[in-house]
């Protein structure tokens, strides 16, 4: 029998990364970034007129925070500890929503947290990206956590036997941020979510 397997989100699972991309976009750009805001796409605004910036800015900005900002960001709060517990019954792989030239970045960012897994980048959708990790790992169950309904939605559609925990270590986010319907379950603090997955990997595959 395989191992069970963890796969998690970086930013704002892992890593605080709101709160310093708002400072930066201030700082270098004069924009604004509401953490209140329902999604990305309405959080960036004009200072002046309070109106959000034009769609085709947003990933040319979060590239600019990646190509030189990601020193700013840090660790999660128990993320270390739980992970290190997890570890030691299950597989566990870094799925982060960002472009394949930022990987080398990702690893060496999260070493420093000593935060040493496997690190897989992808744009969109993290459902086929995670069929095809199953298919390659074969876990006897696996596990799905990330902050984004959007792929809360995708890993249900394409692998509903997969767990998924909705998490959002940022509080103003998670405060304002409903709990995808897609998801298992939401716990936003690792110190409860761990025990939470770790029971996941005793119960067996989820429902699908």
């Amino acid at each position: 029998m395989t191992r069970p397997l963890l796969i998690t989100d970086c930013d704002e699972v892992l890593l605080h990364m709101l709160r310093h991309f708002a400072d930066w976009v201030d700082e270098a750009h004069g924009l604004s970034f509401a953490l209140d805001a329902p999604g990305f796409r309405e959080a960036v605004r004009h200072k002046d007129t309070g109106a959000p910036i034009e769609e085709d800015r947003i990933w040319p900005l979060l590239d600019g925070f990646f190509d030189s900002e990601m020193h700013r960001q840090n660790v999660v709060p128990g993320a270390v500890e739980a992970l290190q517990e997890i570890g030691e019954q299950a597989d566990i792989v870094i799925l982060t929503n960002i472009g394949d030239d930022y990987q080398a970045g990702r690893v060496e960012q999260l070493a420093a947290f000593d935060i040493r897994y496997r690190v897989l980048c992808n744009r969109g959708g993290k459902g086929p990206p995670l069929v095809e990790l199953l298919e390659e790992m074969q876990p006897s169950v696996a596990v799905f956590v990330d902050d984004l309904a959007v792929h809360h939605h995708s890993v249900a559609k394409h692998a509903p036997q997969v767990w998924r925990l909705h998490m959002i270590a940022e509080p103003i986010v998670a405060a304002h941020m409903p709990t995808s319907p897609h998801a298992h379950a939401r716990i936003d603090e690792w110190s409860d979510a761990r025990g939470w997955i770790l029971d996941r990997f005793a119960e067996g595959p989820a429902e699908a």
